[in-house]
Order: C-alpha cells, then structure tokens, then sequence
C-alpha cells in the first residue's frame, strides 16, 4: 500500500525496553574499530572493562530494533535507502544499563511523482531507572519508489555545509576486512554486510560495511581529534550517507573546528575517490 498521509504521522510505537551490559559496548567500539593497536592507552578504555568508556555512537545499536517498523510505513522496501542519521546526547551514554525506546514518525517530505519522498523516524531513549532521556535519534530514509503519494511538499530541511577550505584535521582508519562482521553483532544481521552472494545480488562486488559502522567511524573520529578520547564532550552528531564502504577500504575523515562547539566533517574513501559521508557536524558541549 502507499504512504498515507497525514496518517503515517500517527503511528508510534512506545515502551520497548532492552538491556545492554559492558560486553556491548566494548563489542560496539571493536566494531569501529577501536582496539586495533593494543598499546593505545586512549583507545583501550573503550575496550576494557577497566575504566570503561562508551563512544556516543553506541546510542545506535543498544536499542537496535526500535523504531516503527518499515514494513508499516506503506513504502516499496526495495527501494529503500538510509540517507541520514543523527544522534542527540541528554547526557553521558552510559557503558550499561536498561532503556525504554518510544519511536514516531516525525515528518515525510513528498518531492513529487518519482522523485521520491523522505521519512524522518525518531526514537527516544529513556533510562528505565529514572525516565529521564539518555539520548534521541532521528533516522532519515529515501524511499526512492514513493514520490506523489502523500506528504509535506514544501522545501526539505537544508544540509549542513562544510567550509570551503582546508580542513583542520584529517584521520585515517584502514576498514579491517571483518569489519562489518564485527560490527553485525551488535544487531544488524542483514547478510547484505557479510555475505558475497548477497552483495552481489544487490550490484555490489561483496558485502558492504554498514552505514552506521561508517558513521560510528566518523564519531571516533572527532573524539579522537577534538575531544582528547573524551566521548561525554559530544552533545550531538549527524550526517548524511553518500556511498558505501567495503572491507579492506581505507577511510579518510576531514574535519574543521568552526567555533569552540562546532566540528564539521565529511569521510572518504581515497583509493576509489568516493565521498562516502557528506554534510557531517558534531556540537560539543
């Protein structure tokens, strides 16, 4: 069926609670791979229990299979990308603990009869100690097949940009080549990431890492850079996905510091000359 608006903006999904412990998140930054050199005392406290650290990304996958389901959304799932993520920071995300997630669909924006439509989801995450709000993502699809058939018609929200100018600093990360095997465990299970038959079958020479693996990369990144591996300095990161990354590839993240609370970044992959993340900005606190 198609989307049927304003009706989508109804649908919601409340009080799922789920659990994580200090082996997810030391998974979760294994995925992203940190730990990768086991002389860095900086990385080595998002990996060992001593001192633990969670990276601010890890907001993504503690819940993962909150939100309001795809299937219900009236879209053609085939034609369905991930175009946008962005992860805002209440406070500290903690290295374990129980969260209660309530997921609505904020907006859909009709760009008109195939053109497509874009569907922003939202879930909030809530510490089932105290109700209060750990962190809220707001997860935007491209629903590539469903442009005409219902939803706001007025402009999208505009995208970050990036300065016109050098950036202040650059990372480079090597994607090890079981990367996304990694990474699946901490939820996404799509075979897409790690089996070649499947990655063929969707025009790809194998699997493809996630995008949110690129995206937790990304956080690292700036963490890394800006914030002396202190991820409770983020306050919020976001960006839009471009291009896949595969096993093996290198990745080169740019970064400029605009003001005191304000990094922007974008992520290449150098040897295929692919920008694969655009319009990224973290706000630190």
């Amino acid at each position: 069926m198609p989307i049927e608006y304003p009706a989508i903006l109804d649908l919601k999904e409340t009080g799922k609670e789920y659990s994580f412990t200090d082996r997810d998140t030391m998974l979760y930054a294994l995925g992203v791979g940190m730990g990768s050199d086991p002389m860095n005392l900086d990385e080595l406290r998002f990996v060992y229990e001593k001192d633990l650290r969670a990276l601010p990304t890890l907001a993504t996958v503690v819940a993962w299979g909150a939100g309001v389901p795809t299937d219900k959304l009236g879209v053609d799932y085939k034609l369905v990308l991930h175009g946008e993520e962005k992860t805002i920071l209440h406070r500290p995300m903690p290295v374990e603990g129980t969260l209660v997630a309530d997921s609505s669909v904020v907006e859909v924006y009709d760009k008109g009869e195939g053109k497509g439509a874009i569907i922003v989801r939202e879930t909030v995450l809530r510490d089932k100690a105290d109700g209060e709000k750990i962190a809220t993502l707001q997860r935007t699809i491209f629903a590539r097949g469903d442009g005409g058939s219902g939803g706001n018609t007025g402009p999208t929200p505009v995208p970050h940009a990036i300065p016109e100018r050098e950036p202040d600093k650059v990372v480079e990360y090597r994607m090890a080549g079981n990367q996304a095997a990694i990474y699946r465990l901490s939820g996404d299970r799509n075979p897409l990431h790690i089996d070649p038959e499947r990655g063929q079958a969707a025009g790809f020479d194998g699997p493809i890492v996630h995008g949110l693996c690129t995206y937790g990369f990304t956080c690292r990144a700036v963490v890394e850079a800006f914030c002396g591996f202190d991820p409770d300095s983020v306050a919020s990161h976001e960006a839009r996905f471009s291009a896949p990354v595969f096993p093996g590839d290198s990745l080169r993240v740019k970064l400029w510091k605009e003001d005191e609370k304000t990094i922007s970044f974008e992520a290449e992959v150098p040897e295929r000359g692919k920008t694969v993340i655009r319009n990224g900005l973290t706000k630190l606190r």
